[in-house]
């Protein structure tokens, strides 16, 4: 059998088991309607979708691969992340699993399952184009450490999975550029996994707040072995809040952050899941790359003040 023979298989392997999983939804909002993607994440009929396409829906509805369909409720909706958590009755496809998308690496396989059009179902692939992407949200936010991929995706892909090649979930896929080539988006499953239970709980996120503007940088790897790294990947410090945290603890703009209380940061999904709600008001310890120098500095998470929310 030849590699060709093989790799259609095994894709086409991969599409049967997540397809059962992935839902066409419908929405209705004074009297317009819309249309996006979703698919189920967890036990209970928990499943994951975009903000930006149930956010503001009077009725939400999910279509099942096999046709049945079913009234969803909408638990929570995140606009800085344009994640949205549902309910969904009676479904029966699996939990699609969320890959911690630390190990995704530019040039691997990427599928993108869901309804473009309306065309429920869809599959397309490509390869994962780029990591550490910022990407303005429909809401205004920036969403960070996004993912590119030039898998097609199209109106109506929005909140289907974008998936490796073992059909585990790497992104939740949220954007296109209009009039460009192969130049597609996902919020990574990383930042999905910090708020999923948020919303499930809460039906919002409540978030330690630093005052900080990062971005995801690559660091050399000889650079990371010398100083005894624990990542390749850092977020530098772009712009600081005056009075924030942050400069409380004395950071400044180009210091590289690279661990938060022992843990490596190596995107903004590591620094969320490191300051949950728990935490703030807690001191945590920073290890920070300022200049070729290791330096750590405290600081205090506090709630996200109501200007940055």
């Amino acid at each position: 059998m030849n590699f060709l023979r093989q790799l259609s298989d095994h894709v086409a392997d991969v599409v049967q088991r997540v397809r059962p999983s992935v839902l066409h939804l419908r929405t209705m909002s004074r009297g317009r309607g819309g249309t996006g993607s979703g698919f189920l994440c967890g036990e209970e009929g928990l499943a994951l979708t975009n903000s930006h396409v149930v956010g503001g829906a009077l009725a939400v509805e999910a279509t099942f691969h096999d046709g049945r369909t079913a009234v969803v409720d909408v638990l929570g909706i995140d606009p800085m992340t344009d994640l949205a958590l549902l309910r969904v009755p009676d479904a029966e496809g699996p939990g699609l699993p969320l890959r911690d998308s630390a190990a995704v690496r530019v040039g691997d396989y990427a599928l993108a399952v869901g309804c473009p059009h309306g065309l429920s179902h869809s599959v397309t692939a490509g390869i994962v184009s780029g990591l550490g992407r910022s990407l303005p949200s429909p809401s205004g936010y920036s969403i960070e450490d996004v993912i590119q991929t030039d898998a097609p995706l199209n109106p109506g892909n929005s909140g289907g999975p974008l998936l490796d090649a073992d059909g585990e979930v790497i992104g939740i896929a949220t954007a296109i550029v209009p009039q460009a080539q192969g130049l597609c988006f996902a919020v990574p499953a990383s930042t999905a996994q910090v708020v999923l239970p948020e919303l499930r709980d809460h039906g919002h996120v409540v978030r330690g707040w630093l005052g900080v503007q990062v971005q995801g940088v690559e660091i050399a790897p000889t650079i990371a072995h010398r100083l005894g790294l624990p990542s390749p990947r850092g977020l530098a410090v772009v712009t600081i809040t005056p009075g924030s945290p942050a400069a409380q603890a004395g950071l400044q703009p180009g210091d590289l952050l690279v661990s938060l209380d022992e843990r490596a940061v190596r995107g903004v999904g590591d620094l969320m899941a490191a300051m949950p709600r728990s935490r703030i008001g807690a001191e945590l310890t920073l290890r920070i790359l300022r200049g070729n120098e290791i330096v750590r500095r405290q600081v205090v998470p506090a709630p996200v003040p109501q200007q940055a929310a």
